[in-house]
């Protein structure tokens, strides 16, 4: 799978994907992903495997100065936040892929949550 570092990445984020989805009850999962210069996040129904609501850092609607950073982050969950609940879903689980709750992934969760969506 690669080095040891990304084996145990990879390891950690199967962990908690089906830690969560055992407890999900049917309900979305909103999915994050973080590199080193963008962030971006879905909102993805696993028993149909259709993403919903996407929004990223690398989009040209989304007005964000430098893609990584923790304002990114937060601009990305209230815009994600606003797409879900235009489509007409409030409900989801939060799946932080593998990463820490800290810095951007934390600034993109509690954007999500002051835009309407619960988990």
């Amino acid at each position: 799978m690669g080095t040891r570092k990304t084996t145990r990445f990879h390891k950690r984020r199967l962990r908690v994907r089906n830690r969560l989805r055992s407890s999900s009850r049917g309900r979305l999962r909103l999915s994050v992903f973080r590199s080193n210069r963008h962030i971006s996040a879905q909102l993805i129904d696993d028993q149909a495997g259709r993403t919903l609501a996407s929004a990223s850092s690398l989009e040209k609607t989304i007005d964000v100065r430098s893609g990584g950073g923790v304002t990114a982050a937060s601009a990305i969950g209230t815009v994600l936040a606003e797409r879900a609940t235009a489509a007409g879903f409030r409900e989801c689980y939060f799946d932080r892929g593998g990463y820490r709750y800290h810095g951007r992934i934390r600034a993109l969760a509690e954007a999500a949550r002051a835009g309407g969506l619960q988990f």
